[in-house]
């Protein structure tokens, strides 16, 4: 491959790639075609892409980005899955494709510029939870206390308001007061 070819493929990789924060290495070969298809249709239905990537032009167009953690992962063919709403949600597609596909092999991810090596670390990036699910949960965190001190101040205020409501019903119906519990 001549150097001017090089130069522009990893152009093409620094314009694709510069923005991601967090991306899977997979490798793809022999896989069949079908299964390929599918699997690869799958992703996209979830606005996940797959590219086959050369790795000594990949290394060089990662320098200096967020997929510079990659570098290890970047050996035999290799290809880069991103997309998704999150890394995160990538490596939960891509450990389910690799239960039903075999030959699907998962390399690396990074997430933030930590790298996860091999399949074990793939799955264990796909038990964190995406950054809407932290958001979630720290909300969550933050008014459960509130809530339960607010329902606190509010009992005996409920408790007195139904005290006053059956006062004011006894009263309409022209019943006795005696003692109300």
């Amino acid at each position: 491959m001549s150097k001017p070819v090089k130069q522009m493929i990893m152009a093409d990789y620094k314009r694709r790639f510069e923005e991601l924060e967090g991306a899977l290495v997979i490798d793809i070969r022999g896989i069949e075609a079908n299964a390929n298809n599918q699997m690869r249709l799958g992703l996209a239905d979830k606005e996940i892409r797959v590219t086959v990537i050369k790795n000594s032009l990949a290394k060089k167009a990662f320098e200096g980005t967020g997929l510079q953690s990659l570098t290890p992962a970047l050996r035999g063919p290799s290809a880069l899955a991103y997309g998704g709403t999150s890394v995160v949600d990538v490596a939960r597609e891509l450990v389910e494709w690799a239960r039903k596909v075999d030959d699907l092999d998962l390399k690396g991810a990074v997430l933030d510029g930590e790298y996860y090596d091999g399949a074990d670390g793939v799955k264990r990036l796909s038990q964190f939870p995406t950054r809407d699910e932290a958001k979630a949960k720290v909300v969550q965190l933050v008014l459960s206390p509130a809530g339960r001190l607010l329902g606190g101040a509010l009992s005996p205020g409920a408790r007195l308001l139904g005290v006053i409501r059956e006062i004011q019903q006894r009263l309409e119906a022209d019943r006795t007061i005696e003692k109300i519990a």
